[in-house]
């Protein structure tokens, strides 16, 4: 289990640079917040891209540079067919979690539809990786490194968006921000899909705020920049798309 005391007392008293587990996105929000409060240390977040999820960090006493520093990652691509058998990012994890590895041990899974994924690793869990997994669902599969010129993600969009509701409501302001109807956007909060400030909320009432950010994985991030109450006391929004 991952201590954030344990590694600033490590980079502190052996005066280098420590490297973290890969942190899901509430725990790195939690640990940059206590970072930026240290005069004596400070960190750079890396997930082997700018909009990855979940990152590790590179911690060292504040007089070191973290420039060069970034934690060390591998790529990996699982291969299968899963034309007839389509498998979700739970289910990729599923697999990777019976083949040995920890949840700090791999970050952003990148599904790659019938072709199988990619998944983003410390590099000395590579090897525990190829020899345990064997089968995704029903879909036998090989997993072999990749070089990150072959990374599936598109470079980082931002798109600024506005729209007119007549509530704050979270399936109503999603479904305008990520262009999909309400009641899709309804489905995907009741199974547990949307994030609000990385936290699950399943209740589509759930009201927003300026600053709140809405996360869908695989389909990027929205984040409510302003809200302004119009002549016909509807709900003008702001937002601004990642992805």
């Amino acid at each position: 289990m991952f201590d954030l005391g344990t590694a600033l007392d490590r980079a502190i008293k052996t005066w280098s640079v420590v490297h973290t587990p890969f942190l899901s996105p509430d725990r790195l929000v939690q640990a940059l917040s206590t970072l930026e409060q240290r005069v004596d240390v400070h960190a750079l977040a890396w997930g082997g891209y700018p909009q990855a999820e979940r990152s590790r960090l590179a911690i060292a006493p504040r007089e070191l540079n973290l420039e060069e520093q970034r934690p060390p990652l591998a790529l990996v691509r699982i291969t299968g067919n899963f034309l007839f058998d389509p498998a979700t990012y739970t289910d990729f994890e599923q697999a990777i979690a019976t083949a040995g590895l920890d949840e700090g041990d791999y970050g952003d899974v990148i599904l790659l539809g019938e072709r199988g994924a990619q998944v983003i690793l410390i590099p000395e869990k590579v090897p525990t990786l190829q020899q345990g997994l064997k089968q995704v669902r029903s879909v036998p599969v090989t997993a072999e490194s990749c070089p990150w010129s072959e990374l599936a993600v598109a470079p980082l969009q931002v798109k600024s968006l506005s729209t007119v509701e007549a509530s704050l409501r979270l399936d109503a302001v999603a479904s305008a921000g990520f262009g999909v109807s309400r009641s899709k956007m309804s489905e995907w909060i009741s199974q547990g899909l949307v994030r609000v400030n990385w936290q699950i909320v399943q209740q589509p009432r759930h009201l927003l705020k300026v600053n709140d950010l809405i996360a869908i994985r695989g389909k990027g991030r929205l984040r409510i920049q302003d809200i302004q109450i119009t002549k016909k006391e509807r709900y003008r929004i702001q937002m601004e798309r990642i992805r």
